[in-house]
């Protein structure tokens, strides 16, 4: 079931879709000098070049759609929803700004803290170049080939989803339990190695994940990086596990600054409890206030 992740196919029925819709060509297309349509400027194209806007909101609104479609397949035989543009207002999400794609236990776009169980931000766009002539799209490329960087290559749009993530993670205390994860087309590059792998480790981030199986022909790109912080799912059924897996696992965010004497008295007072449970609920608990015999 790879043909279920992003492809090719996926690129060209959004661009066939926009135009039999709503969307014009110069809405989608870069014109060269010589009157072609082209997704994006070919690293030869040595011509007048101009920039599109409108392209972005349409692509935005597609790939999250997409990501909705694809999550509430992998999510087929349980009791939980994928919805999109999800408004929670308890961890940071609000109308402006919502959640793009959550894993909820109810089918409502306005939720409570306690309803959502996953929370994808999405980070795609057009990985491939296309022309678009005489009414059909022809592959001209892989993003290797155009001057454009795809979604998670780009340091503004990395950077734009670890802001939001972070800020979701310290609006309350009820985003505690809350997976979080950064979903793209795309490689990363190497530049974000550690980074990524830093924000998994803290628990800030559950991991920045790539479902484009194939976004480079015969070329070497970045699959996963040393410690999971981001990786590449080359088939639904992979996908669907580790989605599971999010589901199962009864993660618990905390971060602190204490000392070690402080950190030693709080280990002290937890770990008188009887089960591993109720040590950890314990020192979390003690973790946000004072220190108590």
């Amino acid at each position: 079931m790879t043909n279920l992740l992003w492809n090719k196919e996926v690129e060209k029925h959004f661009f066939n879709q926009s135009l039999n819709t709503f969307a014009s060509p110069e809405q989608l297309f870069y014109m060269t000098d010589d009157k072609r349509y082209m997704a994006y400027w070919e690293k030869s194209y040595k011509g007048k070049k101009s920039t599109i806007q409108a392209r972005n909101t349409l692509i935005g609104r597609f790939t999250e759609t997409w990501t909705r479609n694809l999550i509430e397949q992998c999510l087929v035989g349980t009791d939980f929803y994928a919805v999109q543009s999800a408004v929670c207002p308890e961890i940071s999400l609000p109308k402006r700004s919502e959640g793009d794609v959550v894993i909820a236990k109810r089918n409502k776009t306005e939720l409570h803290a306690q309803d959502i169980v996953v929370i994808f931000e999405v980070k795609m766009s057009i990985v491939s170049n296309w022309e678009y002539k005489h009414g059909q799209l022809i592959y001209l490329g892989d993003y290797k080939s155009h001057i454009a960087m795809p979604s998670l290559q780009r340091s503004d749009s990395i950077l734009k989803a670890i802001g939001k993530c972070i800020n979701i993670r310290i609006a309350s205390p009820l985003s505690a339990t809350i997976p979080i994860v950064v979903i793209g087309n795309a490689p990363i590059t190497r530049t974000y190695l550690s980074k990524v792998d830093h924000l998994k480790k803290s628990g800030i981030i559950q991991g920045f994940w790539s479902i484009n199986p194939n976004p480079l022909e015969n070329k070497s790109y970045i699959i996963h990086s040393p410690h999971g912080g981001f990786k590449q799912f080359n088939s639904f059924e992979m996908l669907q596990h580790d989605i599971k897996q999010l589901i199962l696992a009864q993660l618990h965010f905390f971060s602190s600054m204490k000392s070690t004497v402080e950190l030693g008295k709080l280990i002290e007072i937890a770990n008188r409890a009887s089960s591993y449970k109720q040590k950890a609920e314990i020192f979390l608990t003690l973790l946000e206030g004072e220190v108590s015999e």
